[in-house]
Parts: C-alpha cells; structure tokens; sequence
C-alpha cells in the first residue's frame, strides 16, 4: 500500500480531490490537472535507476534531481529458442532489469527506469569484453569502420494496479577512427574497455570521428528518449493537445 497523504486539492474543474488518500492516486489525480494550472501543486515522483552504471547515474541526474540506486542483480536470461535483434535484446533486457527492481519491497510506489546497451557490428552484438584479449578483437574490428549503438530504456511507473510500462530503443551509427595495434593496446592497459559494451567509451575521445544520433545514447543513457518517456507521463493533457 503507498503512503497515505493528508491533503486537499482543486483540479481545472474545480472539483475537490479527498483527504487521506493513497500518494498513488494523487498523482494519478494531479496528472489529470492541466499543466498552466499546476502553480500551486508540486508532485516529487519517487525514482529508482536500476542501474550500477557511473555513466547512467550522471546522465539521469539530468533529468531527477533525486534518485536511488538499485541495482539489478539477477542474471540476464532470454528464451534460447529465440533470435533477437539488437534492438530486441535491449529492449527485453533494460525490461527485464527494470521489472526485477521493481519487485523489490523498498520499491513499491516508487519509478523505476531500467537500461541495456550493446555495440552491434555487421549483425554481431558486442557486449562488455570477457578479457583483454575480446576487447582487442573488438577494436580491432570496430577500427576505421561504421558500427551502430543500440540502448534499451524501460520506465515503470506505479499505478493503484502495480506499474505501467513503457520500452523505448534508441540507435545511433558511430564511425571509428582508423586505430593502430599500439593504440589498441594503450587503450586496453588503461582499463578502461574492460566494463563497456564494445570494449569503448566514446567519452574517452579520440577514437570516434563522428556520430548519427544521440551523443548519451552511446554513452549509455539516451537522455533525450528518457526526457520523451517521463513528460508524456507528467503531462499527458498536454500530449493530447497536439493529437
């Protein structure tokens, strides 16, 4: 059950919305108020990122101001019986991170918002690297050529029912650079490939020449998509508006 609030509010109609009701349905309430008439009512969504990333958590913080990091630590699983595009695979996955978090007790009433990222490289996905040894294969293969990046965003947010979902995929193409052997191998003693998804941070520079897309999304966290996912939940009368 989420917390009890004790508060009286007037929606665009004038109408009285009760007292000792569930933070739920206030929000659900205050979502139906029109957004030019919200001055005097200030909601604070409680937001979880399911997600030990450094780079995700600088980027949502962007958008939240606060937020709690949880983690999903279950083992990734898919039907082996299953081909999945990247776009699939990230979108099953940042899903499936989101939901296991969301599962949590500490959770309930709160916004969780899940994310996967893989490189894809000529129908190959490209996770983190398993040693240094993967990690030169896929520079090596990434060097001078064109790639795509694929992230999945899952956002759950609470209803009196449990959550709504909504999924959104973002690709952006990333064109390397030509990379020497030495260069490879620098880039490898740093340490800095061994935990991001095609063995690269395009933060660390001078490997990508250029990008198609969103800059975040690369990074790990389309930060754009997310802004999209969280104002049409804010500000679903202002959606309906442009219909």
């Amino acid at each position: 059950m989420g917390a009890v609030v004790s508060t009286y509010y007037k929606n665009s109609f004038g109408e009285i919305y009760g007292k000792d009701c569930l933070e739920t349905d206030l929000i659900r309430f205050c979502l139906a108020i029109e957004p030019s008439k919200r001055t005097a009512l200030v909601i604070s969504m409680q937001w979880i990122l399911a997600s030990a990333s450094p780079r995700r958590k600088e980027l949502f913080a962007e958008l939240v101001k606060d937020f709690e990091i949880i983690p999903a630590k279950g083992e990734e699983t898919l039907d082996p019986t299953l081909s999945y595009t990247p776009a699939q695979l990230v979108s099953a996955l940042a899903a499936q991170k989101a939901e296991e978090v969301a599962l949590l007790p500490c959770a309930k009433g709160k916004a969780v918002l899940g994310a996967d990222t893989v490189v894809a490289f000529e129908g190959e996905v490209l996770g983190k690297p398993k040693d240094e040894a993967d990690a030169r294969r896929m520079l090596t293969l990434l060097s001078g050529r064109r790639h795509e990046v694929y992230t999945g965003v899952c956002v759950l947010y609470p209803n009196k029912d449990g959550y709504d979902k909504t999924c959104e995929v973002v690709c952006t193409k990333v064109y390397f650079n030509p990379l020497t052997s030495q260069q490879i191998t620098a880039y490898i003693l740093s340490g800095s490939p061994m935990d991001k998804a095609g063995a690269y941070g395009i933060q660390d520079g001078g490997l990508v020449e250029r990008i198609e897309g969103s800059f975040s999304n690369v990074v790990g966290l389309p930060i754009e998509a997310c802004k999209e996912i969280i104002d049409a939940y804010m500000y679903p009368m202002k959606e309906k508006k442009h219909d």
